[in-house]
């Protein structure tokens, strides 16, 4: 697992649409539907904060990365916190996107804490939201809402996690070819006086989506949480 950058050393960043390296490496995150669900979830959950024009290169010396986070090869990004607690009832807004294979997203805002794990990955992260996403979609006076809160939990394909006290957040994702979970983003909050947000993604040979780069950047994550996709469920 890889922690800090190396000191000293500048972000190497990129806006999409740029041109070289950055420019490709960029539009490949920027492209996709967790990136999108990312911006709708600042908007939400962080209004007033300034939200990312681009992605930061991990390892690669990117200043601000580093403790909570850590990066474990194709896995992605992971947190370790420094505990965990039940009872703890995070706000959250459920998305889906598409009419005959819809898929959902859930952004989930307040302390990483309520996760329930003391390290959390892809799979973690990915479990707890399809959790949240049945127990909002499940009516308890209504015995026919059971399926459809299955179908939702299980269509559950893009999280994005927000800990503004904490000042960090982490994404996962279902990879929509291999269908393996990933995290491919982490973001750094700045507070109220600095109101920036940071976003971080690994290394062109660690993004899973790379070897599909003949096709286009970001070709198989072409659908995304536009405004077409509106909150299907809340609870703040």
């Amino acid at each position: 697992m890889d922690g800090v950058g190396e000191p000293g050393r500048q972000p190497q960043e990129g806006r999409a649409g740029a041109q070289g390296a950055q420019g490709d490496f960029a539009h490949d995150v920027m492209g996709r539907p967790i990136w999108r669900l990312l911006l709708r979830g600042l908007g939400v959950y962080l209004p007033g904060w300034r939200t990312p024009e681009t992605v930061l290169r991990v390892p690669g010396g990117a200043v601000g990365f580093g403790p909570p986070a850590f990066l474990d090869g194709d896995a992605g990004f992971g947190l370790q916190l420094p505990d965990r607690r039940k009872g703890l009832e995070p706000d959250r807004e459920i998305y889906v996107r598409g009419r005959e294979n819809p898929s959902f997203g859930i952004v989930v805002a307040g302390p990483a804490a309520a996760i329930g794990s003391r390290v959390v990955d892809a799979e973690v992260l990915m479990r707890f939201a399809r959790r949240l996403t049945f127990e909002e979609l499940f009516d308890t006076g209504d015995a026919d809402s059971v399926p459809y809160a299955v179908r939702g939990a299980r269509a559950v394909e893009n999280v994005v996690f927000l800990d503004r006290a904490a000042g960090v957040g982490l994404c996962a994702e279902v990879e929509p070819v291999t269908r393996a979970l990933h995290c491919p983003l982490y973001v750094r909050i700045g507070g109220p006086a600095e109101r920036t947000v940071r976003a971080y993604a690994p290394n062109p040979e660690h993004v899973p989506n790379g070897a599909q780069r003949e096709n286009g950047p970001g070709a198989a994550y072409s659908a995304s949480y536009g405004a077409d996709d509106q909150a299907v469920r809340s609870h703040s």
